[in-house]
């Protein structure tokens, strides 16, 4: 059963991951990342419309009294494609961000690029989001500073093909022009997937070679990160039921065929995605594509209440606290473990 796009070395890890005991733990984080495409399957302008439409009416009320431990409501972060960029499409998204609903990010689909226009590329979608729409940080230096998903799931020319990228020098671009961390990954069973998962870490980019984020350095408490180094924050990535009967690849994925239900929440957390040092925090980056209606339709709807109710008991039971965190605040928050604090200060998610 050894999925394509991964190594047997990486099937092996992530069929260990699937045995492990639910880990102790004394804050969870999670963020769900949205490969959000109003475009998807070649949408008319009328139906982007009203996905983005049906997104803005309807999340509100899809986590109507639902709260985590300090009483916020669940966070939505949505990666929009800029290389399709609408500005009544981020408009109406802006609403949820506003609203205290969420965040929006970067998301690219591009073949045969080269490092130029990827970089003047990059550098435009930023300066529309933070100017013209109001979203996007800064940091202390004024930078505008951005999460980054990569479309085809070839970040840095990863595709065994070639194809969706064409850019070697990919992570070094991202870093260059203000992205705090990448969010792409896992891809599996997509070829494109890295021999690192379930894993918070450090690219190095070869500006001569593809895939340079296959290996990296971990993030560790009272280590300052390498500073040519992209910050990777990987989802879970594991074979579960190894023992008890049918395997099955947990990716983290969220779509109609593959809901986030009750059954799948302990599997989440046997990933194990941490900061090493700190294994009493962890983090579960869930990703989706929310804009079609196959998909929008269980995030929207009870599937995704019962799933909220169930990480509630199951908290509670376990006496953890999670927390509902867009991208960017989960990436300050593995800097808030790297600087050694016991507890996370939710209070200050500053680019520390």
């Amino acid at each position: 059963m050894l999925l394509r796009g991964m190594s047997p070395l990486t099937f092996a890890e992530a069929l260990l991951a699937g045995c492990r005991r639910v880990p102790r733990l004394t804050h969870l984080f999670l963020c769900v990342a949205d490969h959000f495409e109003p475009d998807w399957s070649g949408a008319a302008s009328s139906q982007q419309q009203q996905r983005v439409a049906h997104w803005v009416e309807n999340y509100p009320r899809s986590v109507d009294s639902i709260t985590d431990s300090r009483g916020r409501a669940p966070q939505h972060t949505f990666f929009c494609p800029i290389e399709v960029y609408q500005p009544q499409l981020i408009d109406g998204i802006t609403k949820l961000v506003q609203d205290g609903f969420g965040d929006v990010e970067i998301h690219l689909h591009h073949d045969n690029d080269t490092a130029q226009q990827l970089t003047e590329q990059l550098c435009l979608a930023c300066e529309r989001l933070h100017h013209r729409h109001g979203l996007l940080s800064k940091d202390a230096q004024g930078n505008i500073r951005y999460g980054f998903i990569h479309g085809n799931w070839a970040l840095d020319n990863s595709h065994p093909d070639g194809r969706w990228c064409g850019v070697d020098s990919e992570l070094t671009i991202l870093r260059q022009t203000g992205c705090y961390a990448d969010f792409t990954m896992p891809a599996a069973p997509h070829p494109a997937q890295t021999r690192t998962i379930n894993s918070i870490y450090y690219a190095i980019d070869d500006p001569q070679q593809s895939k340079s984020h296959d290996t990296g350095i971990a993030a560790q408490v009272a280590v300052e990160p390498p500073a040519e180094g992209l910050l990777m924050i990987q989802g879970p990535l594991l074979v579960t039921n190894p023992l008890r009967g049918t395997p099955r690849l947990e990716n983290g994925n969220i779509s109609g065929s593959q809901p986030l239900t009750q059954s799948r929440l302990k599997d989440l957390l046997r990933a194990q995605v941490t900061v090493s040092g700190q294994p009493n925090w962890l983090f579960v980056k869930l990703h989706t594509h929310g804009a079609p209606e196959k998909n929008s339709a269980g995030l929207l709807g009870p599937e995704m209440r019962s799933f909220h109710h169930s990480l509630r008991s199951l908290a509670e039971h376990r006496s953890f606290q999670w927390y509902y965190v867009t991208a960017r605040e989960m990436a300050q928050l593995v800097r808030q473990a790297e600087l050694g604090f016991d507890v996370p200060d939710l209070d200050a998610l500053t680019w520390l």
